[in-house]
């Protein structure tokens, strides 16, 4: 449990294992006053809560025995890296159907585009709706995405952010959508688990736990989303010093079989450090073609190439999804065909030296980061 969302005091409260419905049943939101004092049977859950009952009489782990074959999930497990430009918008959707959407676009696309490929995809609810950060190039969507899902949809289950504040338009719009349409809206922290039902386990990695600044790329929502044999990395905007917290505190966890590029694949992430912990076998990488930014930059599609890692960038290949059996099978599909060797994208692509990545198009945002709008900004764009 973290800190306080500008006007908005939220504090994370997760269902225990197997329970049904949404945190906002019995957990602490925005709109409730209620003592600190938590009962145990609603106490979060967090990873360490998953240890055997020490009065059940049986604290082994059957995983832990020799030649066992691990559990597999049924169904299928979507993964939706929906193409945006420069910007990041993600949707899951679970085998029952439950739906997942991780930051919705720019506050230029005001979530248009979002919307239009939920509606092709006959979604019209959004369970878990995660805001990675309050940059607007991942936020810039979440008030149109709230009104269009209680209004013309079947509404939000429940927000989630990191609790960092950002003093923009976009941001603003943001709560006030939440507020409106009382939507329920938990700040996250590692250790924490979205309430998702069924074989998908989605563990927070990042941000750190307590006071931790209020850098917006350092708390970076950062999730772990586990299917059966198949694991899911996805880190929004977190950068170097954060991916070697994740690397201190959670090395255990952050071998994936798929890793979504942190900073739309800016040098700034996907270290190697990084990468050499998460191991993954596929990543997906989310920016524009002619990203302002150079991104993806050359020295990421080289680690990639470098590692044989199976690469899929939105700027060439379009819309990117990922079916995934719990098995360990997965298939991708894009709208768009081109390679996915990493030092093919890196000859594709405009060389860095030709994107104006030392004066942004919109703000004074350091190399390599996504610009910080100011209300002013955004208001003389539109």
């Amino acid at each position: 449990m973290k800190r306080s969302v500008l006007l908005v005091s939220v504090i994370l409260v997760v269902l225990l294992a197997g329970c049904a419905g949404l945190p906002g049943d019995n957990g602490t939101t925005a709109d409730d006053d209620r003592d600190d004092s938590t009962p145990e049977e609603d106490a979060p859950t967090t990873a360490d809560d998953a240890e055997e009952d020490p009065d059940s009489g049986d604290t082994d782990d059957p995983a832990d025995d020799e030649g066992e074959t691990p559990a597999t999930a049924e169904g299928d497990l979507e993964i939706h890296h929906i193409d945006v430009g420069q910007a990041d918008a993600t949707l899951l959707i679970t085998p029952a159907g439950e739906t997942v959407l991780i930051d919705t676009g720019d506050f230029r696309q005001r979530g248009a585009g979002v919307i239009e490929y939920l509606e092709d995809q006959d979604i019209d609810r959004i369970d878990h709706l995660v805001a990675t950060h309050a940059h607007a190039d991942h936020i810039g969507g979440h008030d149109a995405v709230i009104e269009w899902a209680e209004t013309e949809g079947d509404g939000i289950g429940a927000a989630y952010d990191s609790g960092v504040p950002h003093t923009t338009r976009t941001y603003e719009r943001y709560l006030d959508a939440i507020e409106e349409y009382d939507v329920d809206l938990f700040t996250v922290e590692e250790g924490d688990e979205l309430p998702i039902d069924g074989d998908l386990d989605a563990l927070v990695v990042n941000p750190p736990a307590g006071d931790s600044g209020s850098n917006l790329h350092y708390n970076s929502v950062s999730l772990v989303f586990e299917f059966g044999e198949f694991t899911y990395l996805t880190t929004g905007d977190a950068e170097r010093d954060a991916e070697e917290r994740m690397i201190d505190e959670w090395a255990g966890e952050l071998d994936a079989d798929m890793y979504q590029a942190g900073h739309h694949g800016s040098r700034t992430s996907s270290t190697p450090a990084f990468l050499d912990v998460v191991t993954p076998e596929v990543v997906i990488i989310s920016s524009a073609y002619e990203s302002q930014y150079g991104h993806p930059h050359d020295e990421v599609l080289d680690a990639f190439a470098d590692r044989n890692v199976e690469t899929y960038w939105t700027g060439v290949h379009g819309d990117v999804v990922v079916t995934a059996n719990g098995t360990g099978d997965i298939d991708i599909a894009t709208t768009e065909a081109f390679s996915t060797d990493a030092a093919d994208l890196r000859a594709e692509k405009p060389s860095d030296d030709q994107q104006s990545i030392e004066q942004p198009l919109i703000g004074n945002a350091p190399l390599g980061h996504s610009p910080d709008y100011t209300p002013q900004q955004e208001a003389s764009i539109g």
